[in-house]
């Protein structure tokens, strides 16, 4: 998420949850699995911007839950069916490791990565569910089937791009709603660059 609060409340017409949102622990511009991101929700007064952990069950797991599919089990169906526990999370790219090693120099083969956007939306929303826990909140990102720009990198799934005019249905519909927004983005809408190195991992060392 390349894009300041402030630029990113601009574009979906957001305030904040909190009064003064005080919260800078965190690296927005690149988010990890139980990092904190920016993430959008209603409040009693309305659509507001918050900072929550990627990871829905806190912690509670041995690997965080930053995805769900299945949205018929029990624990994502009582999310989904709650309009209080959908959220949007914005981005403005989103990454998927190449499928195969490739030989760099200097070492062993490493993977690389594939960063995709929405030609149409420098700033998108993915379809996402939130909830409170003993850590604090966390939210998940619900994921489909992948089009055909993401299914040669990453074939199993590709997180849920909201179209602009679905935001609303997707915070506030009902469950059936919920089920069908869960569609694959667009492919001729999207573009993809890479494989990039060094791969983020390495930058992280």
């Amino acid at each position: 998420m390349a894009g300041e609060p402030d630029t990113i409340r601009t574009r979906f017409g957001a305030g904040w949850v909190v009064d003064r949102p005080m919260d800078n622990r965190f690296q927005p511009q690149e988010l990890v699995p139980r990092g904190r991101a920016w993430i959008l929700r209603h409040d009693g007064r309305g659509l507001g911007l918050d900072v929550m952990a990627w990871d829905v069950l806190g912690g509670q797991a041995k690997f965080p839950m930053t995805n769900v599919r299945q949205l018929a089990l029990p624990q994502w169906r009582r999310l989904a069916e709650r309009p209080e526990s959908r959220c949007l999370i914005p981005l403005t790219e989103f990454c998927e490791w190449t499928p195969g090693t490739h030989d760099v120099g200097g070492g062993k083969p490493i993977k690389g990565e594939m960063w995709f956007s929405v030609i149409d939306q420098p700033i998108f929303a993915v379809a996402g569910f939130w909830q409170g826990t003993a850590s604090g909140a966390g939210f998940t990102m619900v994921t489909c089937d992948p089009n055909d720009l993401v299914a040669p990198i990453h074939p199993k799934a590709m997180i849920t791009v909201l179209e602009e005019a679905d935001w609303d249905r997707w915070l506030t519909g009902r469950y059936d709603d919920v089920v069908a927004l869960q569609q694959p983005y667009d492919a001729s809408r999207m573009t993809v660059r890479g494989p990039e190195f060094p791969t983020r991992a390495a930058r992280l060392l």
